[in-house]
């Protein structure tokens, strides 16, 4: 077997057994602790990035494509998209779906936008480590190395969509508060969403993988990570706005909305398409 399909078919089964295996090792070490707090969730949110790195540093990957480095100034105005494209794309969707009646946005009314502020700071440093750890694995690791395997840039982005969703399951299932899941979810049923989310990965990981190969840098993404989630989860989980219905579905401003992970699939086919046009032959 190829050497590079090899070493991504090892990191794509860390990824997709790793939080399975985290669950397990709570269960026969008789964790106490909250399931985020604990050893398995730890096992579950590193071991696809570290298996990346361990791969790279013995398994004959290098770091020629690791994109650690920032390279801002021949990179800058992919830094720019990824700051400005999600509040674009969800303040557009935040608006036509108040014109539609889709969501009630009263918790803004009743909590102050500085209360929203204020839960967007915390959530960009609670999330920090999360986003470190994945954008490592899937555009540290596995978008450069399907594109050093000559892999189509569709396919590469549609494979790390899959494994992505994957490495989320045990997260949904176990590793989140279910409190907090239930806010989140609303009247959408676990099932309903996890296919919703498959279904947004897929624009969500052009978007974010186009950033990286453009920058040659996985901050972009990271930074991109860091703002979708720091803007979006509030929403829910804070009660600053609630979705009415199927059209709140379709209209809700978090990335997990319909037009919105639409638009960001715009952009991310919009970066494909210039990308393709003027790189190297």
């Amino acid at each position: 077997m190829n050497k590079q399909i090899r070493n991504i078919i090892i990191v794509a089964l860390f990824a997709v057994g790793g939080g399975w295996l985290g669950i397990w090792l709570n269960n026969i070490t008789g964790n106490t602790q909250p399931p985020l707090q604990s050893l398995g969730a730890l096992v579950w949110l590193t071991s696809p990035a570290l298996a990346g790195l361990l791969l790279r540093a013995f398994g004959g990957d290098g770091w020629k494509d690791s994109g650690f480095g920032l390279n801002l100034i021949s990179g800058w105005k992919w830094y720019l998209a990824a700051i400005l494209v999600y509040p674009l794309a969800s303040l557009l969707t935040f608006m036509l779906a108040l014109a539609f009646k889709a969501i009630s946005a009263s918790g803004f009314a009743a909590q102050g936008f500085g209360a929203y502020t204020s839960a967007v700071v915390f959530m960009l440093g609670a999330s920090l480590m999360k986003n470190i750890f994945e954008e490592f694995a899937w555009r540290g690791y596995l978008t450069p190395r399907l594109d050093a395997a000559k892999v189509h840039p569709l396919l590469n982005h549609a494979i790390v969509a899959v494994v992505w969703w994957a490495w989320h399951l045990p997260y949904y299932y176990y590793f989140f508060d279910r409190t907090q899941l239930t806010t989140y979810l609303g009247n959408t049923s676990l099932a309903t969403f996890l296919i919703l989310a498959l279904i947004s990965l897929f624009p969500t990981a052009l978007l974010f993988g186009e950033l990286r190969l453009l920058s040659k840098s996985v901050w972009t993404s990271f930074i991109l990570h860091e703002l979708i989630n720091a803007l979006s989860m509030p929403l829910l989980l804070n009660g600053f706005i609630k979705l009415n219905g199927t059209l709140g579905m379709l209209f809700s401003p978090t990335n997990d909305g319909i037009i919105t992970f639409t638009l960001l699939g715009a952009a991310g086919w919009l970066l494909y398409q210039y990308r393709m046009k003027n790189q190297p032959a």
